[in-house]
């Protein structure tokens, strides 16, 4: 299936009516949904982060519940729970928000962990246990969550077993001046999900989620990956590197690139462009790197500067595929190559912002 016969660009457009100068962040947020990931939006309040969320919903015709999380939230909040009818006998499950199609958890790490704690097995399985019954939750399943900053008033961090089933975990940051006017221009008096159209249907979505588990990834671009993760659990300033879930989410993510790129093979590009976002929330820095103010994004850096990427990865494509380049020009058309968001890149734009990126963010224990 190739992204030309799809609306996926649509949805992108759509999105983009409502959510400006944030084009990069809503193609991740994209190719994240195909590959059947759930998105952590780390950032201030007031940048467009449940927006962003909801407007993803409208354009795909999916149910979506948001659910605010504050101190007092329980876990039945989010599961929902059991009450017995005394008319008919025997207990009936009312449903929780989480029996949705994309669930907003907005602000999540406001809440107790005890409460963050029950998202874990439906995030993971995506099913609900209560009381010995197990319910599916309907498909397609996303959990779009947002936080504020680490230390903000009134956060605590999210658990690490948690953190690490978000597949990637994005900053928004605040806009440039020109795209800000726009925003005021735009929205005097006006809500803004209110342009948003309805331009893909949740079968489209599962057929595309189905089909992207096959895009080919060669054996040399699968080694260029294990080596930034094995880099994580052996450099001198982390305690807790990424785990194979996390190799699992940025290869997973790396065919959601490929895809929007309008290719059927991962290249080591897709993987060094959204390798910041799988690994940062999945770090833990240890005692010396925080004595010498080492940040999470100076260790990503550093790992992706060093590490080369693989140059025969293109000799490893399927036959087919190979012909296919051959018909052109031998390589890759410029349009099809991905976005090369390099961590340094990314760093730079959200120090202009406010999210953690901009700061001095000491992930550790």
């Amino acid at each position: 299936m190739n992204i030309r016969d799809t609306n996926v660009l649509n949805v992108i457009n759509e999105v983009k009516k409502v959510v400006i100068g944030k084009d990069a962040v809503i193609e991740k947020m994209m190719a994240a949904i195909l590959v059947q990931g759930h998105v952590l939006i780390d950032d201030i309040p007031g940048v467009g982060k449940a927006t962003m969320a909801l407007a993803f919903a409208k354009a795909m015709d999916l149910e979506q519940k948001r659910l605010q999380f504050t101190p007092d939230v329980l876990p039945s909040d989010v599961t929902g729970y059991f009450m017995y009818q005394q008319k008919e006998g025997k207990s009936t499950y009312i449903k929780g928000p989480i029996m949705s199609e994309l669930f907003l958890a907005d602000e999540i790490n406001r809440t107790s962990p005890k409460t963050q704690s029950a998202l874990l097995e439906v995030m993971e399985e995506r099913r609900v246990t209560l009381d010995g019954v197990t319910m599916e939750v309907p498909k397609p399943f996303i959990v779009m969550a947002t936080q504020n900053p680490s230390g903000s008033s009134g956060t605590q961090p999210l658990p690490d077993s948690q953190a690490d089933r978000f597949m990637i975990c994005l900053h928004m940051g605040y806009p440039n001046e020109a795209d800000e006017m726009q925003i005021l221009m735009k929205r005097m008096g006006r809500q803004p999900l209110d342009e948003v159209q309805t331009v893909m249907g949740k079968e489209e979505l599962l057929a595309i989620q189905e089909q992207l588990a096959d895009i080919h990834i060669s054996e040399s671009v699968y080694r260029y990956l294990l080596q930034l993760v094995n880099q994580t659990r052996e450099h001198e300033m982390v305690k807790l590197g990424i785990s194979p879930r996390g190799s699992l989410a940025l290869a997973r993510m790396a065919q959601g690139m490929a895809f929007l790129a309008g290719r059927a093979y991962v290249i080591p590009e897709d993987v060094k462009a959204v390798f910041p976002d799988v690994a940062i929330h999945r770090i833990l820095l240890n005692a010396k790197a925080r004595v010498n103010q080492v940040t999470v994004e100076d260790v990503l850096k550093e790992i992706m500067t060093k590490t080369e990427l693989p140059k025969a990865w293109n000799a490893e494509l399927p036959k087919e595929t190979r012909e296919e380049r051959k018909e052109g020009t031998g390589k890759e058309k410029k349009e099809d190559m991905p976005k090369e968001n390099t961590f340094s890149e990314q760093a730079d734009k959200e120090k202009q912002g406010s999210s953690r990126f901009g700061r001095k963010y000491l992930k550790g224990k």
